[in-house]
């Protein structure tokens, strides 16, 4: 259940690495890895374990384990506690100890995974959602995309561009709402129609099931544009 899935590497990989590692610092012991599809794996099932290596924050781990070890009528392990080793490149959000959440972290924005192909999507226009709470980058991301060569549709524009006079939401808002959300010169005033619509669910519903769908078609019209400039 961890995030970003494509930034971790496959069980067999890690699993390979790992044995490696094991087998330079004494090649004369054997190892056996297995995979773990529950907290517990074979600690609380092999009567042939001694001894389990706990590090400070999974101390509380290896009593759990010699708890199950009690109740299946297995002896308790010896726990042997390490310290952790401090990362010295750490980062002011990252944790002081070397871990892979860190190395994921610096991963982001690295593809580790060509994009899945689905013969049933075209292969162009290649369409990109771009989302995010206000101040995130959006702009920033775009800005950058239009650089690399993409089309850009700015859906905040769309919304803006619905609601003009002569837009394809205009007069069904107007009907809707009523003529109180108008300007002298006709247009609409945003911040009545938002005082008319916030905390009010199924006047916000009458006023996205007008617009959302106008917004839809006008980004389709868009992106057969884009298709069709290549």
């Amino acid at each position: 259940d961890k995030v970003l899935t494509e930034l971790i590497e496959p069980y067999e990989l890690r699993a390979a690495k790992l044995r490696e590692f094991l087998e330079d610092v004494k090649p004369s012991l054997r190892y056996d890895i297995v995979p773990l599809a529950d907290p517990y794996g074979p600690s609380v099932t092999d009567p042939d374990l001694q001894c389990l290596v706990v590090s400070e924050e999974t101390r509380r781990g290896g009593e759990a384990v010699n708890k199950k070890r009690l109740e299946n009528g297995l002896p308790e392990l010896a726990l042997h506690e390490i310290l952790l080793m401090k990362d010295p490149d750490h980062r002011q959000n990252e944790e002081e100890k070397i871990s892979s959440s860190s190395l994921r972290q610096r991963l982001l924005g690295t593809l580790l995974r060509p994009p899945r192909q689905d013969p049933a999507v075209p292969s162009r226009p290649y369409v990109i959602g771009l989302t995010g709470g206000t101040g995130s980058g959006k702009t920033s991301i775009a800005k950058l995309l239009g650089q690399l060569g993409a089309f850009l549709i700015d859906a905040d524009k769309l919304g803006h561009a619905v609601y003009v006079p002569g837009g394809p939401a205009y007069e069904r808002v107007v009907a809707t709402f009523g003529a109180e959300i108008l300007n002298e010169d006709g247009t609409i005033n945003r911040k009545v129609l938002g005082a008319k619509v916030f905390g009010n669910q199924e006047r916000l519903k009458s006023l996205t099931d007008i617009v959302w769908p106008e917004m839809a078609q006008m980004v389709k019209e868009q992106i057969g544009e884009a298709g069709a400039q290549g």
